[in-house]
This record gives structure tokens, sequence and C-alpha cells, in this order.
């Protein structure tokens, strides 16, 4: 496998946070998207880490913004909120949303 290939293509540890779709067909930075967002919500230190490197930090910080934190719990958010200085005020209107309540509520 040329070092292109293995660029793209997802840690093997990372295979039991896709379980629900084809692990092997995934590929960074095709799905970079979900990639991110299934990372973020359920991933475990090591892919946190692996993503951060990936990304960086100032583009996480933007991907969350864009995405106003969505499909992240309150505790998430708040980890993030620190980690990557998100402004306060920004991520209390995100889990102020009706939305994120009904999020919180489940599980």
């Amino acid at each position: 496998m040329d070092t292109m290939s293995r660029a793209r293509k997802l840690p093997e540890s990372m295979r039991p946070l896709f379980w629900d779709c084809p692990f092997a067909q995934l590929h960074w930075p095709t799905h970079r998207d979900f990639v991110t967002a299934r990372v973020l919500a359920c991933g475990d230190w090591q892919a946190l880490r692996w993503l951060r490197r990936r990304l960086g930090d100032n583009d996480l910080r933007q991907w969350l913004m864009h995405r106003q934190g969505a499909g992240l719990s309150r505790r998430q958010l708040r980890f993030w909120e620190l980690i990557l200085e998100l402004p306060h005020r920004t991520v209390d209107s995100w889990l102020a949303r009706p939305s994120q309540r009904i999020w919180d509520q489940k599980g």
C-alpha cells in the first residue's frame, strides 16, 4: 500500500466506531465530515487524538462552530469549549436550543 492510500485509510483501532457501515470503504478526506462527527460523539481518547492531529484545533473549532455542536452531548460540548476555547456564550446558546434539551434527555 502506498503512502497516499495509508493516509486516506482510517486506523484499524477506529473500526468499532463504524460498526454500522463498511469500514474498509471509509476514507479521509472523502468522509471527513462523517468521521469527524462520529469520533467526536463516540470516540475514545486515541481516536480523539488522531482526529486532532488530522484536523488541527483551528479546523476542529471551525467544524464545531459551523455545526453549532449538533450531535454532541452537553458534557462533550463543555469539554470542547474548554479544549478549543470556544466562546462560552456561543456554547450556552447551543445548549439552550430545544433540540439539544431533547438530545440530553435521551440515554
